[in-house]
């Protein structure tokens, strides 16, 4: 991974996890050959470990194949939440929590 490439490592993204895809708004370039062109995605693994899926995967510069970063992105179910997680020097670092349930109980008033 490397620290060159990107204006800054791990930026805040709040909620907002990439299962695919690269934030190319962070990227200024590639440190080893200079160029900045697109990001291709290398080495593509999709995991589920015990009902959570793990999907990592390497940001490579299209001209000279230099890593950029590794990105990881997590998928679980706990309780009544769909949980989501996104750690990558590139992409960011974000965690995500959605109800299955029609109406959030965390969304909901209280009645008194």
């Amino acid at each position: 991974m490397c620290g060159g490439c990107v204006q800054k490592e791990y930026p805040d993204r709040g909620s907002t996890c990439l299962e695919n895809g690269s934030y190319l708004l962070n990227y200024v370039g590639c440190a080893k050959c200079n160029q900045r062109d697109f990001v291709m995605i290398d080495n593509r693994v999709t995991e589920d470990d015990d009902g959570e899926e793990i999907v990592t995967y390497d940001h490579v510069c299209k001209n000279c194949h230099h890593i950029i970063a590794r990105h990881e992105y997590t998928f679980s179910v706990v309780d009544e939440y769909q949980e989501y997680t996104m750690l990558c020097m590139l992409c960011g670092k974000a965690e995500d929590s959605i109800s299955v349930l029609p109406d959030d109980p965390r969304q909901t008033a209280p009645l008194f």
